[in-house]
């Protein structure tokens, strides 16, 4: 397979989908926001700052420019954080051809407009290509992939052509990629997901057990579902993997980002504190912003994600929290 691909991003996700699909035998560009990142990792081969022990091979180009990024790419590989990824889809649209496929491995919620991120393409992007996106998500952390664990994803899109190329330029015998028509709840799963998992954190920061973990993971699902029931998604898509498959492993997984968010807080860490020490971006602290907006937007309850929110804006202490979580008014399951 000789395809012109680019991956825009460069953070642990991105350098490990460009080490994927170079050893399928794409040649790849990999663009780098910063440009010293990106003079160091043409020097050394390989991303010492994010994905350190990884050989970048021979068929990865790696450029700070987008232009030369994705000039004449067949397929183009978002993987940016979503307060971002608006400008850097401007950045890009220009260079686009009507051919090009345009694969977003982004999680999140656009914080001022609510929107997830297929929206944001859709925006941007004329309506003849819409049928060229597709929305890659599920349990697959960056390290686990790169040493080639085996791993399952989900991969959505609009157009039933578009996925099942996308299905087999990512697909090897350790990345098993299954195709989804549901782009809403496949996006969806891979943004709440993160909201939850700093709440599990929260509660194991706080020395709580395997009950409360459990407990929190199944009613944490259950009101993902309800958001994503209200905003066009199937239900059934919450049970797979970009649903509970994502939210298992970021709730439990040691290399879960929001997972360790939550476990500093309920230590009784400060927010910025935790955040100011992190190189790497943990999404869920953002969406926790929009998934509380959207719960009134659509008015749902949410009181695993609304609890989040107080705490990690509104500074509610995580005692009384888990207090108001367990004292709610008593319902059916």
């Amino acid at each position: 397979m000789q395809n012109r691909t680019t991956v825009v991003g460069a953070g642990s996700w991105g350098t490990t989908l460009a080490i994927l699909l170079a050893d399928k035998g794409h040649q790849v560009r990999l663009w780098v926001y910063e440009k010293e990142l990106a003079e160091e990792m043409q020097k050394s081969r390989e991303n010492i700052t994010y994905l350190p022990g990884h050989r970048l091979s021979d068929n990865i180009t790696i450029t700070s420019s987008i232009k030369d990024a994705v000039s004449d790419s067949e397929i183009i590989v978002f993987v940016v954080p979503s307060h971002v990824a608006r400008g850097v889809i401007r950045e890009v649209s220009p260079f686009v051809s009507k051919d090009t496929i345009i694969v977003s491995a982004t999680k999140g919620i656009e914080n001022n407009t609510l929107m997830p991120i297929s929206e944001v393409f859709k925006e941007i992007l004329p309506k003849p290509f819409h049928k060229n996106l597709a929305f890659l998500s599920g349990p697959s952390f960056a390290k686990e992939v790169v040493q080639k664990m085996p791993t399952a994803v989900a991969l959505a899109s609009y157009d039933r052509k578009t996925g099942e190329i996308i299905q087999q330029a990512f697909s090897t015998d350790y990345f098993r990629v299954f195709t989804n028509s549901d782009v809403i709840g496949v996006e969806l799963g891979g943004a709440l997901k993160n909201v939850i998992a700093i709440a599990t954190g929260i509660a194991d920061g706080m020395g709580f057990g395997h009950n409360t973990r459990a407990a929190i993971i199944t009613r944490g699902l259950a009101e993902m579902t309800r958001l994503g029931i209200a905003m066009g998604a199937e239900p059934a898509t919450f049970a797979g993997l970009s649903g509970l498959g994502d939210l298992v492993l970021t709730c439990t997984g040691e290399l879960s980002r929001n997972r360790t968010v939550g476990l500093r807080l309920g230590k009784g860490e400060k927010l910025k504190d935790i955040l100011a020490s992190m190189k790497m971006i943990a999404e869920g602290v953002k969406t926790t912003k929009a998934v509380y907006a959207l719960s009134k937007r659509y008015d749902i309850e949410m009181p695993i994600p609304n609890e989040v929110y107080y705490i990690l804006y509104e500074d509610k202490d995580v005692k009384q929290s888990a207090r108001d979580l367990m004292n709610r008014e008593l319902g059916e399951e």
